[in-house]
């Protein structure tokens, strides 16, 4: 059994907490908090500097699972 789609599974659900955290500023202030934005900022940040600025809501996690969905769907 490959070990890569369970990561990518995993790295899927860090995307989704981290994008329902992000709603709740009090928890910035713990480290875990940190090193999980830290590790989701790694594949969104390219995505992020792409979109437009003024867009409302941050939608680069949506793209990223969504590319990562296509990569295991054509794997």
């Amino acid at each position: 059994m490959s070990i890569i789609r369970p990561l990518l599974v995993l790295y899927i659900c860090l995307l989704i907490l981290d994008a329902l955290l992000s709603y709740f500023p009090e928890i910035k202030k713990y480290r875990w908090r940190s090193e999980l934005h830290r590790i989701c900022n790694y594949t969104c940040d390219p995505i992020r500097k792409k979109l437009p600025p003024h867009l409302p809501f941050d939608f680069s996690p949506l793209i990223v699972i969504m590319l990562i969905n296509l990569f295991m769907f054509l794997w």
